[in-house]
């Protein structure tokens, strides 16, 4: 008797791998994969890796072997406080929380290696943390040992000093400076305002450095119910940047739209024809860059200052997992990316200040 179940045994365990074979190939071949049985599946253990941004409900069969977008471009928000209060600013200072030094380090070098050819350092105001310290370490960091080609800044450029140029001046490829008006009045009203300072004043001060240190600068424009009739042309001429980013102002609920925002941004909104209007204005202006809500909503890979992607689809900035502890390819599937919106809107351009050939 032993020795029959013995002989069964074999047989039995040859069964069971058989049906278990079956249910794996019947598996495979619904979920349409082309991958030979011989290969490692890697994807199997990113099926499951839990997302706060995950639909309700069971996931889509194919979410796991989608194919992950390439981070080229990244806005890293790595802190949300800042020393201005603009009344439509759609990254609020609803924490304080900035990653130590290494962790940043170490997000960013994951970033390179998934693709990242640009970062953008941005907040809150960058040049707040350590007095502008934190930012040019890692300005240094990413152009010395990542060897990105292009890394820049968004800034308001009130707490820029010289010295800080002269430390990290040579790293930086872009400074993007936010201006919103000419009108000293109109950016007291926006919430730009510098007391005794003058938000103007300075912003030609920073030109002056960038061209004295080999910057490449560049002015934002967030076009809302103040300025709309203003014109710039002259202005933004005289100053000669290599790109001047105007972007229609946005509603992200959360942050400045909605009962739980810390701003209200509802009365800076203005219409797509109003938008048309200021870009038409200005449509002799060489360096314009227009950017609809349309344009924004989906082009932009957001990081925030724990180093999660940000989905902006739904119209709020939904938080992927943090690519510290999922990596980037898991937590960039969740990011809401359009990569083709991304190209459309011109988002790849020519930016490393050593191919842009400038007189500085």
């Amino acid at each position: 008797m032993h020795l029959g179940v013995l002989r069964r045994l074999p047989l039995a365990v040859l069964a069971a791998l058989c049906r278990r074979l079956g249910a794996l190939c019947w598996s495979l071949a619904s979920l349409s994969l082309s991958l030979p049985l011989s290969l490692p599946l890697p994807g199997w253990r990113r099926v499951s890796a839990p997302s706060p941004v995950a639909p309700a409900g069971p996931r889509r069969e194919r979410d796991w072997d989608d194919a992950a977008p390439t981070p080229t471009s990244v806005n890293y928000h790595f802190t949300r406080q800042c020393n201005y209060k603009c009344g439509f600013c759609f990254h609020t200072a609803k924490t304080s929380f900035v990653l130590p030094l290494e962790e940043a380090k170490r997000g960013l070098a994951m970033l390179k290696e998934a693709g990242m050819e640009k970062i953008n350092f941005s907040g809150g105001e960058p040049f707040l943390q350590d007095r502008g310290e934190f930012v040019g370490k890692l300005v240094q960091f990413c152009k010395q040992e990542l060897k990105l080609p292009s890394v820049s800044i968004v800034s308001n450029g009130s707490l820029i000093r010289e010295r800080w140029f002269t430390k990290y001046g040579e790293y930086l490829d872009i400074l993007a400076i936010s201006c919103d008006s000419f009108d000293e009045n109109v950016n007291v009203l926006i919430g730009r305002g510098q007391g005794k300072k003058n938000h103007v004043e300075n912003l030609h001060k920073l030109r002056q450095w960038c061209r004295e240190y080999a910057v490449a600068f560049k002015i934002n424009s967030v076009i809302n119910r103040f300025n709309v009739e203003e014109d710039m042309n002259e202005q933004i001429k005289a100053l000669n940047p290599v790109r001047w980013k105007v972007f229609q102002c946005l509603l992200i609920e959360g942050e400045n739209s909605g009962e739980d925002a810390l701003r209200e941004a509802e009365k800076f909104v203005i219409s797509d024809e109003e938008f048309e209007q200021f870009l038409g204005r200005h449509k002799d202006v060489s360096c314009l860059v227009p950017e609809s809500n349309q344009k924004m909503r989906d082009s932009y890979l957001i990081l925030d200052e724990y180093m999660r992607f940000l989905n902006c689809r739904n119209g709020r900035k939904e938080p992927s997992r943090s690519i510290l502890d999922v990596g980037v390819e898991a937590a960039i599937k969740f990011s809401g990316f359009d990569e083709k919106m991304f190209l459309k809107r011109g988002g790849k351009y020519v930016w490393s200040k050593a191919d842009m050939k400038l007189d500085w």
